[in-house]
């Protein structure tokens, strides 16, 4: 069964109208026992082309850790702008993982250098933001933007993870 690649689908129509800064926006550790949640945020140039510069690009459950560390790099060099925040472990608990995850995204969106025309949010709306958006249910899966800020997610989650581990074996 071929590995699901996120596409344009989404990026091209609000790119054609105007709107050149669409931030995808993703969480890692929202189900994970233990740790902060993280949120990426990532602004592509809006051009078609960027769908083979990061071929490679999915859904960050469906990749590799070598994979995830690989791309990230090239996102990174890639986009526009991108931005990765975190919510900590007492905010989780405190606030609860849904408001949490939203403060994560909040504080990745706070964070950029662009300021976003559009956002493209992966399940989750931001109601508090007045930035236009579309929460897309498994939009990892669908949007290459939403696929880039998890792959970032995950990568600096995890590399958080590995240096709290060292401290709190």
């Amino acid at each position: 069964m071929p590995i699901e690649s996120p596409s344009l689908a989404y990026e091209l129509p609000l790119w054609e109208a105007g709107a050149l800064h669409v931030a995808g926006l993703d969480e890692a550790g929202r189900g994970a026992w233990a740790g902060p949640v993280s949120a990426g945020c990532v602004i592509l140039p809006a051009e078609t082309g960027i769908i083979n510069q990061l071929s490679g690009v999915r859904d960050s459950k469906l990749m590799t850790p070598r994979q995830r560390s690989i791309w990230s790099q090239t996102i990174k060099s890639t986009a526009l702008a991108y931005s990765i925040a975190f919510a900590s472990n007492r905010e989780v608990d405190t606030l609860g993982i849904v408001p949490a995850t939203r403060l994560a995204m909040r504080r990745a969106l706070a964070a950029l250098d662009i300021q976003p025309d559009f956002l493209l949010v992966d399940a989750l709306k931001l109601p508090d933001i007045n930035t236009p958006q579309n929460a897309l249910i498994k939009g990892d899966r669908h949007s290459l933007s939403i696929a880039a800020a998890s792959v970032l997610a995950k990568t600096e989650r995890d590399a958080l993870m590995v240096e709290m581990d060292a401290q709190f074996p």
